[in-house]
């Protein structure tokens, strides 16, 4: 099935209320997008337009909603000191944080985006972005949180244990990293595209609701207003569960707010839905990864039902970015199964689909039912 309109013009038209060929949706190919280009990811940390590239190539084989760049958590850190390991064709991790005690936090500078570490080749890339497609689709970057930047600093365990013993010092952490995240966000703005917020370790999963309040909101409210005093709409992606903190996430007056798959679209519609969009949430590893197509049908079927009605709008999503070596069949079979949904969307017949899914799904046996 082709789609009949652009992201853009999707976009728009269904801003506006107006008809349009499908909901927007975007599978989060993320680092994957290696295999669909045919390049190794080694190589998006120091060539700008390969990772330009790369993103384009998987948008123009599937035809998705938003292109992002984005690599890994750990630019920001590694731009302040953190050191990083590059395997040659998988994605980076942090080795080693950018101190070993509190007493150094007075040592961490902020990170100057055009100068240090890998942040200026993601800028470069940016520009190569919107050469290609600027105006048809959506484009973004991404950007860790103060907080989440914050525990790649000091080392996860450490900074964990910090929240209790040391608040005030977590506090320190989280303004040097929020003067970083500051700077890149701008600079990427300035070249014209909006920069989208990942706070992984602000997960209710991770942390208590509680020092989320206490010690990562005020960071992120500060940075999300700044992006939204650019004339900038801000979506945020939190992992895990998040259900005890979408009225905050929401009271930010955010665009969008992506949920993990462990988290549920219709109590997150019943909460915060018209406050904002909702995006989600598509399991990324034991559906899109490990699932059949089948498989993938029917949870995007089911995420539709439960979503497509949310008063703020919704995108169809994967629940988080998808495993490298995700099957591009898979990836279709969402795209695909949007497009065959239409737009507006008829609950009936989204239900209709979803029971010819289930009358196709084998058995405990594995014969077919």
């Amino acid at each position: 099935m082709l789609d009949q309109m652009t992201p853009a013009e999707r976009g728009a038209a269904i801003a506006k209320g107006l008809q349009a060929d499908r909901l927007p949706c975007n599978p989060n190919v993320a680092n994957g997008v290696a295999r669909i280009y045919g390049c190794k990811i080694s190589q998006f940390n120091r060539d700008p337009k390969i990772l330009a590239q790369a993103q384009v190539a998987s948008y123009r084989r599937f035809g998705y909603d938003s292109i992002r760049i984005f690599t890994d958590l750990f630019p920001w850190a590694e731009a302040m000191g953190a050191k990083v390991k590059f395997p040659e064709d998988d994605t980076a991790d942090l080795e080693q944080p950018a101190i070993s005690d509190v007493s150094l936090i007075g040592t961490l500078s902020p990170a100057d985006p055009y100068k240090d570490g890998r942040l200026p080749v993601q800028l470069e890339a940016m520009k190569y972005l919107l050469d290609e497609v600027k105006g048809e689709i959506g484009c973004s970057c991404g950007v860790v949180g103060a907080f989440t930047n914050a525990f790649f600093l000091m080392g996860v365990d450490k900074t964990l244990g910090m929240l209790k013993k040391d608040p005030e010092s977590v506090h320190r952490l989280c303004r040097v990293s929020l003067e970083t995240v500051k700077a890149y966000a701008a600079a990427a703005m300035d070249i014209g595209l909006t920069p989208t917020i990942s706070e992984p370790m602000s997960s209710c999963t991770v942390i208590s609701p509680k020092d989320f309040r206490e010690i990562s909101l005020p960071y992120l409210r500060e940075l999300v207003d700044f992006i939204k005093s650019r004339g900038k709409g801000v979506i945020i992606h939190v992992c895990g569960q998040t259900n005890k903190i979408w009225e905050d996430l929401a009271g930010l007056g955010i665009a969008g707010l992506s949920i993990d798959n462990v988290a549920s679209i219709a109590g997150c519609k019943l909460a915060v839905g018209d406050k904002t969009k909702i995006l989600g949430n598509v399991d990324p590893g034991g559906i899109m990864y490990s699932g059949t197509v089948l498989d993938v049908r029917l949870k995007t079927l089911e995420c539709i039902l439960d979503g497509h009605d949310n008063p703020k709008g919704y995108v169809v999503m994967s629940g988080c970015s998808l495993p490298v070596e995700t099957p591009p069949e898979n990836i279709q079979t969402m795209l695909d199964t949007v497009r065959e949904v239409g737009y507006p969307v008829c609950p009936d017949r989204v239900r209709e689909m979803i029971a010819a899914c289930k009358e196709q799904m084998p058995d405990e046996e594995g014969t077919d039912a």
